[in-house]
């Protein structure tokens, strides 16, 4: 199904060597078509006589399937750029949690060739564009598929700001900062400032104040297609900053607004038999807490049964 290959590897990063070298033998057994970003071409240490990409943008433009191997933020990197062509997208994980890298390097033979012919799972996975207007005009735009965060930076005190939904003035608020985040991002810096979990298949937004001061602040879920405007109060005093997916984007002066909408989409690919509870489960500890139940559960039953109680018999 898959015949134009795209690679893209964790920068910087010099473990990911074996586990590219393994994939391009992998691929070249299949007599596939594959390239590979000049930056992670750098990583192999042989030549394998690939097609080298100048820039992900080539690799968008020749591919069919985009390969990255590293971390959650890795992809998230690709997703930014490769969003425009809709081109599919599959994770191998060699960074920590990997909620969207869902293939660790020692599966590449178990499920690699499954998904190479047409044997796997497809998600669609939206994108939010932040654009930041000053004075009016349009000063700047970025995209992200996690979230979109206005925050504090290296201020001393909170922020000041007003949210308006589709029109509607919502609240002024002081807090840390805003978290403004696709279900994606539901599971990543959202979720640490105590937002809900989103099935990434709800077309929804999240917005999760950080440390705000009032108590009766909390997570705002709203329809996808909503348009968020943020707005920094012209009492604000010292700059805010923007990010988008982690990237600081921009910086933010009293009066600026920012809009965020839904903005173009990844096609994300798993393996047959993908779960994402089971994803949920492994990466949030889940399991580990129903583990210890029930091994202490087992353990106070060996403890209080007639055999444990009974004198031992010589």
């Amino acid at each position: 199904m898959f015949k134009n290959i795209g690679l893209i590897a964790k920068r910087g990063d010099t473990q990911v060597n074996d586990c590219l070298e393994v994939l391009i033998n992998f691929l070249h057994k299949r007599e596939l078509n594959i390239m590979i970003d000049a930056a992670s071409a750098k990583l192999l240490s042989q030549d394998h006589h690939l097609s080298i990409a100048a820039n992900t943008e080539t690799l968008g433009i020749h591919c069919d399937l985009i390969i990255v191997i590293g971390g959650d933020g890795t992809l998230l990197r690709a997703a930014r750029s490769l969003a425009k062509h809709e081109i599919c997208l599959l994770g191998i994980n060699l960074g920590r949690l990997g909620f969207l890298t869902d293939i660790s390097p020692t599966e590449i033979n178990e499920y690699l060739g499954e998904i190479l012919e047409g044997a796997f799972l497809e998600e669609y996975r939206f994108l939010i564009n932040a654009e930041v207007y000053r004075n009016k005009q349009g000063l700047f735009h970025c995209n992200a598929l996690n979230d979109i965060i206005i925050h504090r930076g290296s201020l001393s005190h909170m922020l000041t700001f007003d949210t308006t939904i589709n029109g509607h003035f919502v609240n002024r608020q002081r807090a840390d900062g805003l978290v403004i985040a696709t279900p994606t991002g539901s599971t990543a810096y959202a979720l640490s400032a105590g937002g809900p979990l989103i099935h990434p298949s709800l077309n929804a937004l999240v917005l999760v104040p950080i440390c705000p001061h009032t108590l009766s602040s909390r997570p705002l879920v709203v329809d996808g297609d909503s348009c968020v405007q943020i707005t920094i109060s012209h009492e604000q005093v010292g700059p805010a900053q923007l990010t988008g997916d982690g990237v600081l984007c921009q910086e933010l002066l009293p009066g600026d607004s920012v809009v965020i909408e839904k903005h173009e989409h990844i096609r994300l690919i798993h393996p047959q038999g993908y779960d994402h509870y089971a994803t949920l489960r492994a990466k949030l500890g889940w399991s580990k807490a129903v583990q210890l139940k029930t091994k202490n559960h087992r353990l106070s039953e060996i403890k209080n049964s007639p055999i444990a109680n009974s004198d031992s018999v010589s």
